[in-house]
């Protein structure tokens, strides 16, 4: 028996292997059964485990073995991290660029970029501003989609600037009201909370500020 630490370290390398050979070509029948056992061992029983472990390993074919490594990641709410899924960080990070043209265009000056924390156990991506990070961490997920990251980053970004600068940001200039980041129709927009609701602009586009 695995102690509970042992176990979920055990768990979660298991996992990250199994969606890096999922995106590959196919997984490892011995990772996945163990996977199954060991999920078993936890209490979880699923569908997938009780066919991975009533079934004789020999007789799994390769698309047995991805069809059961997705549903053990499905069952167990996998989500890649950045260290697997580089292309997740890559993703905020264009959408951060996009975000910047906004706070630009309002006359805020600073530099911005996105860190990890060493306190963030859960590996969430954090949008700094003059060297502080605060509000939302961006789970890595949020990178598989542009409009998506857009929203994330549009948001996190929000939360630390309005903690800098003390004040709200962005402003709906027909209201004088703060502005939110939202999808609309599946992109990103700011919208704005007076007169009904309505949507200013998409995110990255926000008009510049008349001096």
């Amino acid at each position: 028996m695995h102690s509970y630490e042992q176990a979920k370290q055990v768990v979660d390398e298991l996992r990250g292997r199994i969606h890096t050979a999922l995106r590959d070509g196919g997984p490892d029948a011995e990772d996945v059964v163990e996977l199954a056992c060991l999920l078993e061992e936890w209490g979880m029983r699923t569908p997938a485990t009780r066919e991975l472990l009533e079934r004789p390993t020999a007789q799994l074919t390769a698309k047995d073995l991805i069809r059961l490594g997705e549903g053990l990641l499905r069952d167990t709410g996998f989500e890649p991290t950045f260290a697997l899924e580089p292309s997740l960080w890559t993703a905020l990070e264009r959408a951060l660029e996009m975000v910047e043209r906004d706070v630009q265009a309002t006359g805020i000056t600073g530099t911005l970029r996105l860190v990890i924390p060493d306190w963030d156990v859960s590996g969430q991506a954090w949008v700094e501003f003059q060297g502080v990070h605060h509000g939302n961490g961006i789970r890595p997920s949020a990178g598989s989609d542009p409009q998506w990251a857009l929203a994330s980053v549009a948001d996190a970004t929000q939360e630390v600037i309005m903690e800098m600068i003390w004040g709200v940001w962005p402003v709906c200039s027909a209201h004088g009201l703060g502005l939110r980041a939202e999808l609309e129709h599946e992109t990103a927009v700011w919208r704005c909370a007076g007169a009904g609701t309505h949507t200013v602009a998409p995110v990255g586009e926000l008009p510049p500020e008349r001096r």
